[in-house]
């Protein structure tokens, strides 16, 4: 296992931002949008997701108007993003929830909660796992938390920062503390980008990675890759 620390981790973090940029802080006001669009995410790609959501608030006229519809109409908007049958009657329990909890549909009482307690409300959803739960609180209340989706996964891994043992669901809690707190979203975001563009699942461009020198599997790759380029 490499060492796994802040001092580590701002490390990465600083080579991540030479090669692809900081990334934009942007706020997003709507808490249940967030939750909403990352369920839309689920098993997707973002293209997929970003289609369904805008085709949802285009077809509703507010969340209200969601949580009085039928799941098969939902379903039918949302048929883009995939699994349009399992993310449809969840969405709409989750807005039906907080109406009747609340008076309302909305998610802003949170941004007074600790993350932890926000975090535990959340996962009390169906359909909200860790990083659906995470990812709303980093990007529409700015909590230092640190979601971890399947590049942040595969990308830790391949750093040794994770080990064998640590199911994807736990990544977070083994994650976080080794991170600066402000560090934390754009370490999220960058991570995403580097999976995305260079630590690819299959073929990752190991000869090309800013964090070559840190990680044991891409100079392992890198060098196979070398070997069958001379060869």
């Amino acid at each position: 296992m490499a060492e796994l620390n802040r001092k580590t981790t701002h490390d990465v973090l600083r080579r991540l931002i030479r090669a692809y940029a900081r990334p934009e802080r942007q706020h997003r006001p709507d808490a249940v949008g967030v939750l909403i669009a990352t369920i839309l995410s689920q098993n997707t790609t973002d293209a997929n997701s970003s289609r369904a959501f805008d085709a949802l608030r285009k077809r509703f006229a507010s969340w209200d108007a969601l949580a009085d519809a039928r799941s098969d109409a939902i379903a039918g908007v949302i048929r883009p993003a995939g699994l349009s049958r399992q993310k449809a009657p969840r969405i709409r329990r989750i807005c039906r929830k907080l109406r009747d909890r609340r008076g309302e549909i909305s998610l802003e009482f949170l941004a007074a909660m600790p993350a932890d307690d926000a975090y535990g409300y959340l996962l009390g959803f169906d359909g909200v796992g860790p990083k659906t739960a995470l990812c709303v609180l980093l990007f529409a209340f700015d909590m230092p938390v640190f979601p971890v989706d399947t590049h942040i996964e595969r990308i830790t891994r391949r750093l040794g920062w994770l080990a064998p043992d640590v199911p994807a669901g736990r990544a977070h809690t083994v994650l976080t503390p080794a991170m600066r707190p402000r560090d934390r979203h754009d370490m999220h975001l960058l991570l995403i980008a580097h999976g995305r563009r260079t630590c690819r699942p299959q073929n990752p461009r190991c000869r090309d990675c800013p964090l070559l020198g840190l990680c044991s599997h891409g100079t392992a790759h890198g060098n196979r890759e070398g070997n069958s380029a001379d060869g």
